[in-house]
This record gives C-alpha cells, structure tokens and sequence, in this order.
C-alpha cells in the first residue's frame, strides 16, 4: 500500500517542482526588462534544463499509474497554481476573478479527464 501511496504522489510533487522552474524560466525575466535578451533566453534555457530534469520523470514513473492525459491534466492545474503564487507574490500582479473563473474551468477539464472511463 505505501508503495502505491508513493509511486501515484512522486509524479505530482516532480511536476510540482519542474513547474516551479518552468515558471521561473519563463516569467521570472519580466522584472528584469532592461536585461539583453540572449542574456535572458540563456538564463531561461539553465533553469528550464532543472525543470526538464523533473518532468521527464515525473511523466516516465508517472505513466505507470496515470494516463498520459491525466499527467498532462495534472500538469495543467499544477502550472496555473504555481503561477497564480508566482504572479501575485513575485510579479506583483493582480488575479482578477476573470482570470480566477478561467483558471476553474480549465480545473473542470481535468476534473473530467479523472473521470472519464479507462
């Protein structure tokens, strides 16, 4: 039973973590726009190799207990989670509820996609 415990949470704190990274990668550039831009993308493919080095586990061990529309559903909300945080904490920017009831039905698909017959 805890191994099964285990090999379903591993993949989602993996994407949890590459999408930390992903984030990163590609907003946290935003607040450094007077940055040369080969610097910024140079910069972006570093942390992106740390998230790469996350993701392509997490879906590979993941696969064995999720379907690969349920890794990618996963990942979706996952990323729109990370970014809200990121947004708001380290951009400074407001999450409007436009923004929040696009975020929900995104996070309904994947709902559906959990649901749906095997």
């Amino acid at each position: 039973m805890p191994e099964m415990l285990f090999a379903r949470l591993l993949p989602i704190l993996l994407l949890i973590g590459s999408n930390v990274f992903m984030t990163i990668a590609w907003y946290g550039h935003l607040k450094f726009k007077s940055a040369p831009l080969l610097l910024v993308i140079l910069a972006s493919w570093s942390i992106a190799l740390v998230e790469y080095c996350l993701a392509v586990p997490a879906n590979r061990w993941g696969s064995a207990v999720y379907s690969a529309a349920q890794l990618k559903a996963m990942q979706e909300v996952i990323t729109l989670t990370v970014f809200v945080g990121f947004s708001i904490l380290y951009l400074g920017q407001k999450i409007t509820i436009n923004h929040l009831i696009g975020f929900a039905l995104i996070a309904a698909g994947a709902w559906f996609i959990f649901k749906a017959p095997a």
